[in-house]
């Protein structure tokens, strides 16, 4: 049996991980919260699809990735299949948006939720696993039923948790307390599901198929980069509530403007109409007795 190392470069690895699945999950928040206020259809899909890539893809596949650079097996070399890594990308993202999809959709209740939840969860628990089957060894894998089993509660339960949040939780204090949260449970899932693995050493040894880390590694960093960098640029430049109520705002009171300015006059100052005919020809300058004669 392979010696198993799920921390070979120390802390480093699940501190990094564990900040990828914060920061993932408070822009999934704040991205779910632009559901609740969007006007149209097509806005509510737009930011579901956002709330899906940051959740599903930075908070959780991209944290199970970098957690995954610290594990190592003694004796063996590790590479992973690209097509089922990628395959387990989509899977990650998919279930978060489908879950998205059946809670944002009419009046939150407890069926939506759980129905939800557990479907997020099944999904984030085959992420992990289809992400594992992607690893190329000299071994076998194996896995402990009952830890298994308690990765996938873990996952469901956790999914239910962040549904709810990002169906009520709005801003501020509360987002990051809720991301702080959610990082905890989907790194907790993620390294029970590892404690359940062992691996079996080949006595003979094939030839390894796979690609490195290290040629998945660059590409993976760029798409994480870029996917944060477009989430907080299309937070940035959509307006928020407070936007569209100061606009609102603003909107009422020009509209009251002209009305306001007819009911009261300024007043005028006493002689400034008068002192104005002047520039007319033929016009006579007025005294201070015509000024002050009552009409």
């Amino acid at each position: 049996m392979g010696e198993i190392n799920h921390f070979e470069y120390g802390w480093i690895t699940p501190a990094l991980s564990y900040a990828l699945s914060v920061l993932g999950s408070a822009l999934g928040l704040v991205c779910a919260g632009r559901i609740r206020t969007a006007t149209s259809a097509g806005q509510r899909a737009w930011w579901g699809l956002l709330a899906a890539w940051a959740l599903g893809g930075t908070a959780i596949w991209a944290m199970h990735f970098m957690a995954m650079l610290g594990f190592a097996v003694g004796g063996t070399r590790i590479r992973y299949d690209v097509p089922l890594t990628a395959a387990s990308t989509a899977i990650a993202v998919a279930a978060v948006g489908i879950g998205l999809a059946i809670v944002g959709t009419g009046r939150l209740a407890a069926p939506r939720l759980i129905a939800g939840g557990f479907f997020t969860g099944a999904g984030v628990a085959a992420m992990h696993y289809t992400g594992m089957a992607a690893m190329r060894l000299d071994g076998s894998l194996g896995y402990d039923p009952l830890r298994v089993t308690l990765s996938v509660v873990i996952a469901i339960v956790a999914a239910t948790v962040a549904l709810w949040l990002a169906m009520t939780v709005r801003r501020g204090i509360a987002i990051a307390a809720s991301a702080l949260v959610m990082g905890i449970a989907v790194n907790g899932m993620h390294f029970t599901g590892m404690s359940a693995l062992s691996v079996h050493l080949h006595e003979s040894r094939g030839p390894a198929s796979g690609t490195e880390v290290s040629g998945l590694l660059v590409p993976i960093v760029l798409a994480v980069v870029f996917g944060v960098v477009g989430l907080v640029y299309a937070l940035l430049a959509a307006p928020s509530d407070d936007d569209r109520a100061g606009a609102a705002y603003v909107s009422a009171r020009l509209d009251e403007a002209p009305q306001t300015v007819a009911a009261e006059p300024a007043p005028d100052p006493v002689g400034l109409r008068a002192r104005s005919t002047l520039a007319q020809p033929g016009a006579q300058f007025p005294s201070r007795r015509s000024i002050d004669r009552p009409s």
